[in-house]
């Protein structure tokens, strides 16, 4: 049995990461660790949890964690992680980081954007990014896994039968994205808050989000070449859930039939991602490990529609999937 212990268990990954880990077959959590004011009986914290997970949350004790954990889920912010990854490695301890400390490989980049220097550029050079379809041979031989965003990833896997195949401009690609409120965390703001969010829709992060780098790093590294997106997020009035619609200049035009063609044949095998006939809606995968999509052609633009659940599929249920490939199990283990 993997002993898994999550750090940062308080917050909404922590707990999705739970509700994974109470169905799993081979995996089991031994270890919640959240700061000292949230702190308690995880069945407190979540009460979904009361009779299922008795496990106390407890301020983090890297020597009691490497004792009673294989792997460690960090679902922490950016900046943090890197302060706590190099001990548990030194320790012996699997790691799937949930921030961006590991992502970016261009240190610059990523202190352009986190506005912090990077400590730990050592093991930012090993790590693996975290998106099974695109790079599970690189994941099968690390120790630390960086967990990739949940925008990059609804993305990027609308983006990579066309940018691997050299179908499309790589200089004018536009990604609009809407995401579910959850998005924002679990500690709220002022724009997060039920009274503004309800039956509103705005945009944020224009020209500045901190995925924009991540999108465009994978994106380069699938097709080969530079690749140059415009992406822009938005806030919906929805818990959980995210769609993207991809926009794409191709070299030479495509039929819908082509397209599909495509992205069935590209993502044959891939358990976790379906190929649908018809534009997906946000319900299609909550609280699922799925990402579905449609291509079109459209008054000379090839057309992406993407959804997957931001809090699974682009998170925890992506760390679990990453976690069983680590470990040598059946990839759909605890997610089915």
């Amino acid at each position: 049995m993997i002993r898994v212990a999550i750090i940062g268990a308080s917050g909404y990954t922590g707990a999705e990461s739970i509700r994974i880990l109470l169905r799993h077959g081979e995996a089991k959590a031994t270890y919640l660790t959240a700061l000292p004011e949230e702190c308690g009986l995880m069945q407190e914290i979540f009460p979904e949890f009361r009779g299922r997970c008795e496990l106390p949350v407890e301020p983090l004790d890297l020597k009691k964690l490497a004792a009673s954990a294989d792997v460690a889920l960090c679902c922490l912010p950016h900046k943090v992680s890197m302060q706590f990854v190099p001990e548990l490695l030194r320790a012996g301890v699997k790691v799937i980081d949930f921030s961006a400390d590991y992502r970016l490989k261009n240190v610059k980049v990523y202190e352009q954007f986190y506005k912090t220097t990077h400590t730990d550029t050592a093991n930012l050079a090993k790590a693996a990014y975290g998106l099974p379809e695109l790079f599970r041979k690189q994941i099968r031989k690390t120790n630390l896994v960086a967990n990739p965003g949940c925008f990059p990833t609804c993305s990027v896997l609308a983006l990579a039968p066309l940018l691997r195949e050299g179908l499309v401009e790589t200089s004018s690609i536009i990604v609009n994205s809407v995401t579910g409120v959850s998005g924002g965390g679990k500690n709220p703001t002022a724009k997060f808050h039920f009274p503004y969010m309800d039956e509103n829709l705005f945009p944020y992060g224009i020209g500045v989000h901190r995925h924009m780098p991540e999108i465009e790093q994978i994106a380069t590294e699938v097709a080969g070449s530079s690749v140059r997106v415009l992406f822009q997020p938005h806030a919906g009035p929805f818990d959980r859930g995210m769609l993207s619609t991809v926009y794409c200049q191709p070299k030479t035009e495509v039929s819908n039939e082509q397209l599909l063609s495509l992205y069935a044949d590209f993502y044959q095998g891939e358990h976790f991602v379906q190929v649908c006939q018809a534009a997906p809606a946000v319900k299609d995968v909550t609280g699922t490990n799925y990402c579905h999509l449609f291509p079109t052609f459209v008054k000379d633009t090839v057309v992406v529609f993407s959804v997957i659940d931001n809090l699974t599929k682009g998170a925890s249920g992506q760390a679990i999937q990453n976690m069983n490939i680590l470990f040598g199990l059946r990839e759909t283990m605890g997610l089915e």
